[in-house]
């Protein structure tokens, strides 16, 4: 199988370093977008993870020229009607960070009992050969069910992983290796998807 060039779309040091892990025996070079220069800014105003996604995806993958995966994902929360969604990385306004983040959304369940804390995590990665490459595009979902802690736990991960516990392994997130949450996560199971389709998309 012929070596390929593959963009990520992110500048999130632990999603690169999860999609590393995932593609490490596939013959594929990773581009970061700090390896380019002058890439363009571009709002995520979509109204769900795939809208954002592709959109990331498909500006990025034509102004670079390469075949590009974004990705967008969250955390939606029941008793929130779904909040913070596809607001997630941004929730605690402007300069959010994971602490601030976590911090507001334990702030909005205060007083809600453990029964009415069900969350799950949402991953969206969309693929995209850009236009000069005859445009197409693959789209790939994960998700994960489980449930809010009253207080952060561990150390690992990003985002908010010390607050989501997960009941099959007794266990937030950021108490886990990150071999161990690729296996369950919901980027885990996208990224599983992405890696099964990819030796033949690269073959196309």
């Amino acid at each position: 199988m012929r070596s390929v060039d593959l963009l990520v779309a992110t500048t999130n040091a632990g999603k690169l370093a999860e999609l590393q892990a995932a593609v490490r025996e596939l013959p594929v070079r990773i581009i970061s977008l700090q390896d380019l220069n002058g890439t363009p800014e571009i709002v995520e105003d979509g109204s769900t993870f795939e809208q954002n996604a592709l959109k990331k995806a498909r500006s990025l993958s034509d102004f670079s020229g390469y075949l590009t995966l974004a990705d967008d994902s969250g955390l939606e929360v029941d008793a929130l009607g779904g909040e913070p969604g596809i607001h997630s990385a941004r929730y605690s306004g402007e300069g959010a960070n994971d602490r601030r983040n976590n911090e507001k959304l334990l702030r909005s369940l205060n007083g809600v009992p453990r029964d009415r804390r069900a969350a799950r995590f949402v991953c969206v990665l969309a693929l995209c050969a850009p236009a000069v490459l005859g445009r197409k595009e693959w789209v790939f979902r994960g998700e994960c069910e489980g449930e809010i802690m009253f207080a952060p736990k561990g150390e690992n991960g990003f985002g908010y992983d010390p607050i989501f516990f997960y009941p099959p392994l007794g266990r937030t997130f950021a108490e886990l290796d990150r071999e161990t949450k690729g296996k369950f996560s919901h980027r885990g199971q996208a990224l599983k998807s992405l890696v099964e389709m990819l030796p033949g998309i690269f073959q196309g």
